[in-house]
């Protein structure tokens, strides 16, 4: 599948710093890349495509655009993959309910995405893989847990016995009863008679009536949502790949059975070398989301006249791991700011550049510290001096790192 438009980026001089990360599943900081040299592989779950992308979303794929960023600074190549789920319950239903075939709203909203990624200037993956291409690798997926002892049928549905691996819930760390409820709220069906556990996972969809449905090698119909990226993931980056990456709300149950799936499939640990997680963005006292249709969207913002660049200022406003609610100043706050740092530039000098880019270099490495690195810039901006190369090297840094063009 067609990704969108790659943004140019400026290379910066100075020492690049090494990027360290929380990780979900240990609890602590890990370094990504392990080593120097080689590439750098990111994985990061990409939308259903039944609604528009809304801010949520966005906070999510400028994060992991900054983690691209911060590797392609330190002189990594970079691994990209991205799914999009192309096929599911929620895109049908909310089909049927508009009247429109699944497969027009799926690229409508497809490319109504690829325009807000172009708009904040997020670097596409290499590998943007859409499920309804995948589905003879998921039913291969499906097929390497059937050798693997992992699979049985309720009633024609291929499902994932989890014990079948001893490491699951090491993604999460949840306790049983946290994860049967997570389950149930989250597309799961821990209820279902025929199980051999309520937390066993559907791996393959068998047709039915009015539903799309694909020949496969496992039987006719549609994948399950997590297989989909353990199958997807494995093929264009392998085991043990650097960061696996989504909001919070994808802990469990899609990256813990994502992990497992191919953990059991492959025989190898981890799927992941990091699990790295964006907070929720709210509104309004509660979370954003489609199902609440309590949603502000990328595409209204920037058709209603706002820079898509103050949208992305306003997003690095906070730090990646905590939760927060949008407000009607965020963008205000954030296209003041960009206006004061589009002043600063236009100067003839400024205080000290390289300390200014040395500044947001180690904000970033510091578990992309964007409140850090944004103070930085500011503390810049507001300064005097006379540095005459100060100007032109914060245009290149805040565009690189930080992804926000400053020339207009």
């Amino acid at each position: 599948m067609q990704a969108w438009t790659k943004p140019d980026i400026p290379v910066v001089p100075g020492r690049a710093r090494r990027l360290r990360l929380y990780d979900t599943a240990s609890g602590g900081p890990v370094e990504v890349p392990p080593a120097e040299g080689g590439a750098a592989r990111m994985y990061v779950c990409g939308i259903t495509p039944y609604d528009a992308t809304h801010m949520g979303h966005a906070a999510t794929y400028v994060t992991f655009d900054l983690i691209n960023r911060v590797w392609r600074d330190a002189g990594y190549e970079v691994q990209y993959t991205q799914n999009i789920t192309d096929v599911d319950d929620p895109l049908l239903e909310r089909a049927a309910a508009t009247g429109v075939e699944w497969t027009d709203l799926a690229e409508q909203e497809i490319q109504l995405f690829r325009d807000d990624m172009t708009a904040l200037r997020v670097i596409p993956p290499q590998s943007y893989v859409g499920v309804v291409e995948s589905i003879d690798l998921v039913a291969g997926a499906v097929e390497d847990l059937q050798r693997a002892g992992a699979v049985y049928s309720v009633d024609g549905d291929l499902y994932f016995a989890v014990k079948a691996d001893p490491a699951f819930g090491g993604v999460s760390g949840y306790d049983r009863e946290t994860m049967r409820e997570l389950f149930a709220e989250r597309g799961g069906d821990p209820d279902r008679e025929g199980k051999r556990d309520p937390l066993d996972s559907l791996l393959w969809r068998h047709e039915r009536p009015g539903e799309p449905a694909w020949d496969s090698s496992v039987g006719r119909g549609r994948p399950g949502w997590h297989v989909e990226c353990s199958a997807i993931a494995l093929k264009h980056l392998g085991m043990t790949f650097d960061v696996q990456g989504g909001g919070s709300d994808l802990i469990f149950p899609h990256h813990e059975m994502s992990a497992s799936g191919a953990q059991v499939a492959t025989g190898e640990y981890p799927f992941a070398r990091a699990y790295v997680h964006q907070a929720m963005v709210g509104l309004d006292g509660e979370k954003m989301s489609k199902s609440k249709g309590n949603l502000v969207l990328v595409s209204k913002e920037r058709l209603a006249g706002s820079d898509p660049m103050a949208i992305r200022l306003a997003l690095l406003a906070h730090h990646y791991r905590t939760d927060w609610f949008w407000t009607s100043t965020e963008l205000l706050d954030a296209q003041e700011r960009l206006d004061v740092w589009r002043g600063a530039v236009t100067r003839g000098s400024g205080p000290d550049g390289a300390a200014a880019v040395d500044a947001v270099r180690a904000a970033l490495a510091n578990d992309l510290d964007t409140v850090a690195a944004l103070s930085a810039i500011d503390t810049w901006a507001e300064t005097n001096g006379d540095d005459t190369e100060a100007p032109a090297l914060v245009v290149q840094a805040v565009d690189a790192l930080l992804g926000v063009k400053l020339a207009v």
